[in-house]
């Protein structure tokens, strides 16, 4: 490795730019196509592709009843009024800000919980501790890496609470052979561009309950069963037949994605193997993770910079990164005024130490290998680099910990 970072005068890793992802749009003219019939058609939302899509993904995931939305946000929301989930709901704080929005919009209280050292889930002991006298608790299969399944579902029947699991990341995960979407109350899914399966935006509810399924379809239509004598307020969360086609197209291919996803990551870990202060979230033996974000954790003392100096210095060399969750929800303005009832040490050190780096699954070896090589780079440069980026600040000082 003679190459020096761009920052100490050398030449980018990727000139032409590494993204953090892009989507796998496969057979544009067949989908064009596809879409030239829905526009012909005039039945624009909520109809036959919608209902095609909704098929396809029971029989994938092995469940009753799956109902398409317009994002797994407002999935989310129409879940946790299904279940009148008004009070405290248990909840991770290491997670994407639209898991708690979800929870107020419906009208209830995250009630934060910490997350597991190993696979950086929600952690079923920090659950527990919340459970009783708690409405939910909502788990985040999160990267993709199934929650521990079992643990949960017990602290859920114990507390005789639902249990509802973001499953934003996880279509095409699995735990223990089984494929994330059966488990728990319900599971939502996203549907959105840096995901495995894309419709341009939209989200799909999986649940085994027939009851709770029906409630989200009125749900999803205003809340209105036909008659507009609607019996609880809902959404304008209907799935376009526009998003439902591309979606539709996005499942074919899906497990060879996250197939190939597996390789990448593995390649990448087989890489940088030995790195100091350089580690991975962990993912249970005989599970399947979509790996949705190739995610490091960076000791800033071992490594020789920090999770968000590291990003700055990739930024230089043309690779894209995001600090997924920096900072957790607990510590955002919009929910500091519900500080959490309990320690949540895990979720700190996590925050402090993410980086989630370039992943799609058509990138390929020799790409993955480069983004390897810049990290490398970078740990062999880093006392030279964290002088360049204090320098660059402007004050002396790195405002980056």
């Amino acid at each position: 490795m003679t190459r020096r970072p761009v920052i100490l005068g050398g030449d980018p890793a990727f000139p032409e730019g590494l993204p953090l992802a892009r989507p796998a749009i496969q057979d544009v003219p067949s989908i064009a196509r596809a879409l030239e019939s829905v526009l012909a058609s005039g039945m624009l939302t909520n109809g036959p592709v919608v209902r095609r899509l909704e098929e396809a993904a029971a029989a994938y995931l092995g469940v009753r009843d799956v109902v398409a939305v317009s994002s797994c946000t407002a999935g989310l929301m129409l879940v946790l009024q299904a279940v009148n989930a008004q009070g405290r709901v248990v909840v991770p704080s290491f997670t994407f800000s639209a898991t708690a929005h979800a929870i107020r919009w419906a009208g209830g209280q995250p009630d934060w919980a910490d997350i597991d050292s190993e696979t950086l889930t929600l952690d079923p002991a920090s659950a527990a501790a919340g459970a009783a006298g708690a409405d939910a608790i909502m788990a985040v299969h999160l990267y993709g890496t199934p929650c521990a399944v079992e643990s949960l579902q017990s602290q859920a029947d114990a507390a005789r609470i639902p249990l509802v699991y973001d499953a934003a990341h996880a279509l095409g995960s699995r735990r223990r052979q089984r494929a994330i979407g059966g488990f728990g109350t319900a599971e939502v899914f996203s549907l959105s561009p840096t995901k495995v399966v894309v419709a341009g935006e939209g989200g799909l509810v999986a649940t085994n309950d027939d009851g709770l399924a029906e409630t989200v379809r009125i749900g999803r239509d205003y809340g209105n069963p036909g008659d507009y004598d609607c019996p609880f307020p809902g959404l304008n969360a209907r799935m376009s037949e526009l998003h439902a086609t591309i979606g539709l197209a996005s499942f074919r291919g899906l497990d060879a994605r996250v197939s190939r996803r597996t390789e990448l990551v593995e390649r990448f870990r087989s890489t940088v193997r030995g790195l100091p202060g350089c580690t991975f979230p962990a993912v249970d033996p005989g599970d399947v993770s979509t790996f949705k974000d190739m995610t490091v954790l960076i000791d800033g003392g071992a490594f020789g910079l920090g999770a968000a100096a590291l990003g700055v210095a990739l930024r230089r060399e043309g690779i894209d990164s995001r600090r997924y969750y920096h900072p957790p929800v607990h510590r955002q303005r919009a929910y500091t005024r519900e500080p959490p009832r309990r320690p949540l040490p895990v979720t700190e050190d996590a925050a402090a130490r993410v980086l989630c780096l370039p992943l799609w699954s058509h990138m390929r070896d020799e790409q993955l290998d480069r983004l390897a090589e810049a990290v490398m780079i970078l740990h062999a440069h880093a006392e030279p680099v964290a002088r360049a980026l204090r320098d660059a600040s402007g004050d002396g000082a790195s405002p980056w910990p």
